[in-house]
């Protein structure tokens, strides 16, 4: 500071040296925001630590892991535990004998008739009853309309196409079972229902079991396992890798394929070759068998129906020819 007579003046400060940056630094700002379970403080990462302890007491898959009524997946493809839902379709599965690990019983449930049934015939079977909070209920079948019941689910044990051909034609030739080889092979389905009634069909007339492609195709989840009425117990279902190269490797082991479609050049009741081992290939709706399918059968087989009706269902074109195959082999 200066004196100048009576009055101070105040000398005015320059820059200081080392400071230009601060200011950028500010607007820069601090990245993406993170997300609400990543926050410590937030109430969702809280709710995640607890759903994560819960389901580790448990010994349960984490949220998201089962779908609710249909599949989930877990490491290598490998698939987990799904949750069937609601009174009537628990106590139906129960009915059916539907595979189950846990029955979740809500606290302090409204009791029912549904609901006694399933205490009843899940005490008989002896699987466990778990009772369950309602935000539990709600977190492990992904907020499904639960009414208070969900019955756990575990994973399908498939057998490999291959080894289930080989096997069957094995006691076969050994007289362990009396008919030829007898299977259904998927292509293209996704519906959870048309297999379980084609697991049905397979297990009336006698077949030997059911091939499914491992991507792109239905699997046995919840809805397959009540479809097919406790048949899923009897009837073993393979997966096979590639589904061209298991038709491939069923023709060299003496098995003929045989692909339904409505332009078949055999006619189902023409079928000569009933009485030898038999793979029949059924194709979705609509698209029917795949091309590369099709160059893969030995014979292409079709229904003789109205003309007015344009396609049946995979599960009734299934059941048909079983039949006829079935009359066939008891004629001969």
């Amino acid at each position: 500071m200066a004196n100048n007579g009576n009055r101070s003046v105040k000398k005015k400060k320059g820059p200081t040296i080392g400071t230009g940056g601060h200011g950028r630094k500010a607007l820069e700002g601090k990245g993406p925001t993170p997300k609400a379970e990543d926050r410590v403080y937030h109430k969702a990462h809280k709710n995640k630590v607890l759903a994560e302890r819960s389901a580790a007491k448990r010994g349960a898959a984490p949220r998201g892991a089962a779908a609710r009524g249909g599949r989930g997946s877990g490491p290598k493809g490998r698939a987990t535990e799904e949750f069937v839902t609601g009174r009537n379709s628990v106590v139906e599965a129960l009915r059916a004998g539907v595979p189950a690990k846990a029955l979740h019983v809500a606290i302090r449930i409204e009791m029912d008739d549904r609901v006694k049934e399933s205490l009843k015939l899940a005490a008989e079977r002896g699987i466990p009853l778990l009772e369950t909070g309602k935000p539990e209920l709600d977190r492990m079948t992904e907020d499904a309309v639960h009414q208070g019941l969900a019955l756990q689910i575990p994973p399908y044990e498939y057998q490999d196409a291959y080894d289930l051909a080989e096997e069957t034609i094995t006691k076969w030739k050994k007289g362990h079972i009396a008919n030829a080889p007898l299977f259904v092979a998927l292509d293209g389905i996704t519906d959870p229902r048309n297999l379980g009634a084609i697991i049905r069909s397979v297990s009336a007339f006698s077949g030997h079991g059911v091939i499914v492609p491992e991507r792109r195709s239905v699997g046995v989840t919840a809805a397959a396992w009540k479809t097919s009425a406790g048949a899923a117990v009897r009837v073993p279902v393979a997966k096979a890798p590639n589904l061209n190269n298991a038709l491939k490797q069923f023709k060299e082991m003496g098995i003929y394929v045989l692909g339904l479609d409505g332009g078949g050049d055999v006619s189902l009741p023409d079928l000569s070759v009933a009485t030898e081992p038999v793979c029949i290939v059924v194709g979705s709706e609509g698209k029917g068998l795949s091309r590369l399918v099709r160059e893969n059968c030995d014979q292409i087989v079709s229904i003789p129906i109205d003309s007015a009706m344009e396609s049946l269902n995979a599960s009734m074109a299934v059941g048909i020819s079983l039949y006829e195959v079935s009359r066939q082999r008891s004629t001969n």
